[in-house]
């Protein structure tokens, strides 16, 4: 019976996460798809390119919240694995959205909601050393994966072995779906933070 509860927190995580709110809101704004502006990326980053400030935002708080809400869900009616099951389920829906013919966005706000709903502590230590780096050195791309780097850190010292495990593997799914922007940053030609040609995280 336990098997089946998390297969169902997994699912309902997985669809949860797939929602592609960048695409919608941009959409019923009139904006057009999302997909064939800038980047073709889903998130607040690529809907920031719109000139809407306002979407970008909205799209940010609404990547996030799918997160939270599926953990916060799984945690209420199933369990504390069950939570951490549907967490990373979002964010593979958010990465891959059934949707979008699993062609999403690149998950990190989806891992922020996650995370602070999960534990709080972690989870604004990870927003924390995503703003350091972010202020220090102007690249959101780096400061996802340096704020990635961490998190399993954090969740050791301060949750539980069973988090930091989930955190190690969402920074590898961090990492791959960055990999474009690793390149550019090895090569030097990664934008920074306001720059046009920007391949942030989100």
């Amino acid at each position: 019976m336990t098997s089946i509860f998390l297969i169902i927190a997994a699912l309902g995580g997985y669809l949860l996460g797939s929602v592609p709110f960048g695409l919608v809101i941009t959409r019923l704004a009139g904006l057009g798809d999302i997909r064939k502006i800038g980047s073709g990326n889903i998130g607040a980053t690529n809907v920031l390119r719109t000139g809407r400030k306002d979407l970008a935002l909205a799209t940010l708080l609404l990547d996030a919240g799918k997160g939270g809400i599926a953990v916060f869900l799984a945690r209420t009616f199933v369990g504390e694995t069950a939570a951490i099951v549907a967490g990373v389920a979002a964010f593979a829906g958010h990465c891959w959205p059934i949707w979008l013919r699993f062609k999403g966005g690149k998950g990190f706000a989806t891992y922020i909601g996650t995370l602070l709903v999960l534990n709080i502590l972690v989870g604004l230590l990870v927003c924390l050393t995503w703003a350091i780096v972010a202020f220090a050195r102007r690249y959101s791309s780096l400061a996802a994966l340096s704020a990635a780097t961490a998190a399993p850190v954090f969740a050791w010292i301060w949750s539980s072995p069973i988090l930091s495990a989930a955190c190690a593997i969402l920074a590898l799914f961090i990492y791959y779906r960055h990999k474009e922007n690793i390149l550019r940053l090895m090569n030097g030609t990664e934008t920074k933070i306001g720059g046009e040609k920007s391949q942030s995280a989100s």
